[in-house]
């Protein structure tokens, strides 16, 4: 029962920031005493910290208000990409600590050596230490089979092919490592903070590079069973062949139609000019005959894959994201919503994603930070505290 009682005044510390005793009680139907011996036993064991006391603006001393203490724990992720690693530090708060940005060394082809060197840049720019790190989430662009414990659809990421691969990370980094597809990452965080917010069941579908998508079923995050659902470049399309012409990248018909090239070869047929296709998009939206039979052609490649998606899943809502979706903005939004409703299944809420600053970065520290709380929530009092970081 305690230590039920001290995970649920941390929660609620997390949730509403400081609180007072008498606060505390009143949220979590504790008496004053219970309330009282809670938040003693959580200072003493370093999870909270006293912060001084309310200003009521009465006679007499305030209340004392408590925090939870955010050098209680870290948390890292990861954002891997072909040739780059990103990766951020977080407090048990939710508070970024910093972020560095690490180059594959030329050639190199060793995925565990350019993740550990990630990791290390990262401890010596935040000030932590291994051992203060509880969670650690690496956010690739791939499927990751926990049962074969490799990585699928992974032949762009030179280095990370072969089994083991989540025990190899974890050995050298020294803790315990949780790989999950970028993709899934950012539906994640649409999902707990973005535009997914009280939804069960959703659908975002990204555009960047290649196509991809993440699928959350009842409030909960689908794999499938081998890590690979959201696979949806694989869906064929009309005038795509079924399989992957010869010596071209292992893909499918919608990726074929949406990937990065093929949108910038739309874009030029219609007379647009831009040396990637975010810019292409982005031109288009000046206007011109042209530029909106652009977006209407682009509108009804991504419309042709949703629609078999919704047409599958029936979700509350789809979330639009990635860098050449949230580059069309809200014309280009509204023309895929348009399309997908015309095609015969019933309008689904279609929305732009919320999250556009690094979003696979923020979902896998997100998640890390998640899977940090529950473990320490579990049972407050016998986690390990780790020291405030030094500087």
């Amino acid at each position: 029962m305690r230590a039920i009682n001290d995970g649920s005044a941390l929660r609620l510390l997390l949730e509403h920031g400081r609180l007072s005793r008498t606060e505390l009680g009143a949220l979590t139907g504790l008496s004053k005493p219970t309330a009282s011996q809670t938040l003693t036993r959580l200072e003493r064991a370093g999870l909270v910290l006293s912060v001084g006391v309310s200003n009521l603006g009465t006679p007499g001393r305030g209340a004392e208000l408590y925090e939870i203490n955010p050098c209680a724990g870290y948390a890292v992720g990861f954002d891997v990409e072909t040739g780059v690693i990103r990766a951020a530090a977080a407090d048990l708060s939710g508070r970024m600590m910093a972020q560095v940005r690490v180059a594959a060394k030329p050639g190199e082809r060793d995925a565990v050596a350019h993740v550990t060197r990630a990791y290390e840049e990262l401890l010596a720019a935040s000030g932590l230490t291994r051992e203060q790190v509880g969670s650690v989430v690496v956010g690739v662009q791939a499927g990751y089979d926990s049962g074969a414990g490799a990585l699928r659809h992974a032949k762009h990421l030179p280095g990370w092919q072969g089994g083991d691969i989540r025990d190899r990370l974890g050995a050298a980094l020294g803790t315990r490592v949780e790989i999950e597809n970028d993709v899934n990452l950012v539906a994640l965080a649409e999902h707990a903070d973005g535009a997914a917010v009280g939804t069960m069941t959703s659908v975002l579908l990204w555009s960047g590079r290649g196509i991809g998508a993440a699928v959350i079923i009842d409030g909960r995050l689908h794999r499938g069973a081998t890590g690979s659902a959201g696979e949806v470049g694989y869906i064929p399309v009309p005038d795509q062949p079924l399989r992957t012409p010869s010596g071209r990248r292992d893909t499918g018909g919608f990726d074929r139609s949406c990937n990065a090239s093929a949108i910038r070869d739309l874009g030029r047929s219609f007379g647009l000019r831009g040396t990637d296709a975010v810019r292409m998009v982005q031109s288009a939206l000046a206007g011109g005959s042209a530029a909106e039979e652009f977006l209407d052609a682009l509108a009804a490649r991504y419309a042709t894959g949703l629609i078999a998606i919704v047409a599958v899943i029936d979700p509350e809502v789809v979330i639009l994201a990635g860098p050449i979706l949230q580059a069309g903005g809200e014309p280009l939004r509204a023309r895929v919503a348009h399309q997908v409703a015309e095609a015969g299944t019933r309008p689904v809420p279609t929305k732009l994603g919320l999250i556009v600053d690094e979003p696979v970065l923020t979902g896998s520290c997100r998640v890390a930070l998640s899977a940090l709380r529950d473990a320490i929530f579990a049972n407050p009092v016998a986690a390990a505290i780790p020291s405030p970081p030094s500087r």
